[in-house]
């Protein structure tokens, strides 16, 4: 009775540590989290996506898109990367004014982050509003955005 007591707690010790080691290996395949991701995003975000349309910068854009990137815009077309790249190279933004305001900025430890809020542009005495969400994953270091979705937009005059 003793023997098998002790096989048993063999076995289960020994799938206790092999669990262990496939967690910490699944973990190694994230990238780390730090603290100047928040930043890092608020900048990409708020900084660094408006200026890649307004200059149509499509090396700045091609850096802050992942190549699965999907668009899905508020009539709910697809469109890819190269589709976005093809589309700031022919429309010059043209807008006086264009401020982002994050509402949502979540970080996950698996190398996700969610960044969602309200775009405002102000053109021509023309001032519009949209909604966006986008979903980024951390590849080593970069960010990359895989997708956004854009809604709800409005004109006030």
């Amino acid at each position: 009775m003793n023997v098998l007591k002790i096989i048993s707690f063999a076995v289960i010790f020994t799938l206790f540590i092999s669990s262990c080691n496939q967690e910490n290996t699944q973990k190694s395949t994230f990238s780390q989290i730090t603290s100047k991701d928040e930043s890092t995003l608020r900048n990409m975000k708020e900084v660094l996506w408006p200026k890649a349309y307004k200059e149509q910068d499509t090396i700045l854009l091609d850096q802050i898109l992942d190549e699965s990137f999907e668009l899905i815009d508020g009539s709910g077309n697809r469109y890819t990367k190269n589709d976005e790249l093809n589309w700031i190279k022919k429309n010059a933004t043209q807008h006086d004014f264009f401020r982002y305001e994050i509402k949502r900025l979540a970080i996950y430890k698996n190398g996700t982050a969610i960044i969602s809020g309200t775009g405002y542009i102000y053109k021509d005495s023309v001032y519009s509003q949209y909604e966006s969400s986008n979903v980024l994953i951390k590849k080593d270091t970069l960010w990359k955005a895989i997708s956004s979705h854009v809604s709800g937009f409005k004109e006030r005059k």
